[in-house]
């Protein structure tokens, strides 16, 4: 696991992110904002305030977070397998 060690909110529904590893860019979410529990985000100052939680996943006011390793691979384009060379492994056993 590549871990996230820094998370900015940017305009509209974007964020930047920052990874150990020097990966860095930003994820557009407004495919996600005002449905379901991301209907809170309609509050600027909720999307606002994005922190890292300790297990390093983004996370907003009242527990919703998103999975910092789905972030990265949506920000490198890299498979599971790329980020996770275990997976590829454990396919080839199966």
């Amino acid at each position: 696991m590549i871990r996230l060690v820094e998370v900015k909110p940017g305009s509209g529904y974007r964020i930047w992110l920052r990874y150990e590893d020097g990966t860095k860019g930003t994820v557009e979410l407004s495919g996600l904002a005002g449905r379901g529990v991301f209907e809170a985000w309609k509050d600027r100052a909720v999307f606002e305030a994005v922190r890292i939680t300790e297990h390093g996943a983004p996370e907003w006011p009242g527990g919703l977070d998103l999975c910092a390793d789905a972030l990265y691979m949506r920000l490198t384009g890299k498979a599971p397998e790329e980020v996770f060379p275990t997976l590829r492994a454990a396919a080839v056993d199966a």
